[in-house]
């Protein structure tokens, strides 16, 4: 099987990591060439990181960058499996995977990793709807071993059961989630950031001191420490498209603390400022 990645950001680089790592042959895509020589030196900092843990050998980091093709073209994307993790946004990514469709047919699967948008809403908007499939990572991809498989009202039995396949070849443990706002993990975890976001906005405490409580009570991270790895920005963004699915709950609304950040470009570890400051 060969696996397709479209976007080589965080999320993106990461899940074309674990797949070649998994012995895939990987295509990772992105418009911008910039984005995708950072996602090259980003997935080889990875590599070299495991090798000095113990993790990993330097003959298997060589097999893994050898079977790293990264393009900007999008007609060298051809996969029996295309995984896109691209902007949440509905037209976008349905522009795109239709674009693909065009080019790869009706066998291949087209699975997105969105953290929020409705699959069957998707699909209902792609050529193949049967072949849409979720397969939602968490952040870091390449180190988080969980990952959500969504059906769509529309998907296949046999293309959920390979999606289901292909997360167990690469290592993870999978988790079958209906087509749900949120899904499992989002919509759990979406409170995490939001009441976090609002501590702050009272004044109750800085987001120093949130973070190392939230890190007290048994997390590797606090919200805002996780946000500002995940993209302020992507997190917002999550955080709207769930607000307007659930009818405007006030449970889910966005935080304006979190908007100014965005507005001011402050998108967290990738911009080298969000709530925190980082060397870039």
């Amino acid at each position: 099987m060969k696996i397709a990645v479209i976007g080589a950001g965080v999320m993106g680089s990461g899940i074309a990591q674990v797949s070649a790592m998994a012995g895939f042959n990987v295509v990772l895509y992105d418009i911008n060439p910039v984005v995708l020589r950072q996602a090259k030196e980003r997935i080889e900092k990875n590599l070299n990181k495991a090798i000095s843990l113990g993790k990993l050998s330097e003959e298997e980091k060589n097999s893994t960058v050898d079977k790293l093709q990264f393009t900007t073209k999008i007609n060298d994307v051809i996969a029996d499996l295309i995984i896109e993790a691209i902007v949440e946004k509905l037209d976008i990514k349905s522009r795109v995977l239709n674009e693909l469709a065009e080019i790869n047919g009706e066998a291949t699967i087209y699975a997105s990793n969105t953290s929020s948008i409705p699959l069957t809403l998707l699909a209902a908007n792609f050529k193949y709807p049967t072949q849409v499939v979720g397969i939602h990572y968490f952040n870091p991809a390449h180190i988080m071993k969980l990952v959500e498989v969504i059906s769509a009202e529309q998907t296949s039995d046999e293309v959920l059961a390979k999606a289901k396949e292909y997360v167990s070849k690469v290592g993870k443990k999978y988790i079958v989630a209906k087509d749900a706002p949120g899904f499992i993990v989002n919509r759990v975890a979406r409170h995490f950031y939001v009441e976090g976001l609002k501590i702050l906005e009272e004044n109750v405490a800085n987001h120093e001191v949130i973070d190392e409580l939230v890190q007290a009570s048994g997390f590797k991270m606090g919200p805002f420490q996780l946000m500002d790895l995940i993209g302020v920005e992507t997190n917002l963004s999550v955080t709207q498209s769930m607000y307007e699915l659930f009818n405007y709950d006030q449970k889910f609304r966005p935080n304006r603390i979190q908007q100014k950040k965005v507005q001011a470009g402050y998108y967290g570890r990738k911009t080298g400022k969000g709530f925190y400051t980082y060397d870039k």
